[in-house]
């Protein structure tokens, strides 16, 4: 049986402790092999509740971390200004690289951890669950079958009502967007996915942003529109003003799909389509994002989505205003 892979975890959070540790617990192609945080304590601890397995588990300090020769990757769930620095330097030692989304919060920073991917040749994927979504996945078999006719036009809409300017993401020291890099780069991403390879790239982008509530230096809500080379449409809402039932719906020449409550962490919703119920069984789209990352250094292919589509995603969002 081949050794599973030694991964890092950067960063102790929400999304690191609920989905991507537990995760990396089921997946036998990968285990927790060590952890940073700037804080010692907390690093000691989500090391030993995770079951992380290096003989110096907790970190505070990367360099000394990455310096591992047993360490084979690191999963970057750190806050979005961290990502450039935290991926560069693992892809320069040598390691796989899974990070959250969005990959960077800069084109050129992007651009530099392409190169740096090129350079080194390892593995560098974004962390998009919604692409392994089980409802998801039955939705783009649709489109690529032709059972939907041509893309003409999708939509998405993800919310959640923030109670104050409290989340880092509102912060310009650790963000830059906040409700576009919580969920507006996954509502742009699953669009991407899903009309890309039948639609050709998006060639406009048009976008009206409010900051009416906190008038901070971040995106509060974000309404964009964009046009494919194909003449295909897209738009989609995200949003920290309001809350609303997630939804993400695709139209054809043929038929339509509209899912509901799909957009989300836990692989849940309902999928309708013109023809009636779309069903599917649950699972763990974390799990699916974390095997496709260990697949794809063990096979020697492209992961779902490459630092390339990372940067095209990061290139769309600096062009919203």
């Amino acid at each position: 049986m081949t050794q599973p892979l030694n991964a890092a975890m950067l960063g102790t959070g929400r999304i690191a402790e609920l989905r991507l540790a537990p995760a990396i617990a089921k997946s036998r192609g990968i285990r927790l092999w060590s952890v940073l945080s700037r804080d010692p304590a907390r690093a000691a601890d989500f090391a030993r509740r995770h079951g992380a397995r290096a003989p110096e588990p907790a970190h505070v300090h990367l360099d000394q971390l990455l310096a591992d020769p047993e360490l084979d990757a690191v999963v970057v769930a750190t806050p979005d200004r961290l990502h450039a620095a935290q991926a560069l330097a693992a892809v320069e030692a040598g390691k796989h690289v899974l990070v959250e989304k969005p990959m960077v919060t800069s084109t050129e920073d992007g651009r530099a951890l392409v190169d740096a991917r090129d350079r080194h040749r390892v593995t560098v994927a974004v962390g998009y669950h919604l692409r392994w979504h089980a409802g998801h996945r039955r939705v783009e078999r649709l489109v690529r079958d032709g059972a939907l006719g041509h893309l003409r036009h999708l939509r998405a809409q993800w919310t959640w009502p923030a109670s104050d300017t409290s989340n880092w993401r509102a912060q310009p020291a650790m963000g830059r967007w906040w409700s576009l890099a919580g969920v507006g780069t996954h509502c742009l991403d699953t669009i991407r996915w899903l009309a890309v390879p039948s639609c050709g790239e998006v060639v406009s982008v048009e976008s009206v942003t409010s900051r009416s509530v906190w008038g901070g230096p971040h995106d509060e809500t974000a309404v964009v529109v964009m046009a494919f080379e194909s003449g295909a449409t897209a738009e989609f809402c995200s949003s920290v003003q309001f809350g609303s039932p997630s939804r993400l719906e695709v139209y054809g020449s043929g038929g339509y799909v509209v899912a509901d409550r799909t957009l989300t962490i836990d692989g849940e919703g309902s999928i309708r389509t013109h023809e009636g119920e779309l069903p599917f069984k649950p699972t763990d789209p974390y799990l699916g994002e974390v095997e496709d990352f260990v697949g794809a250094i063990r096979d020697g292919r492209p992961p779902a989505v490459d630092a390339a589509e990372g940067l095209r995603n990061v290139e769309i969002l600096e062009s919203i205003s």
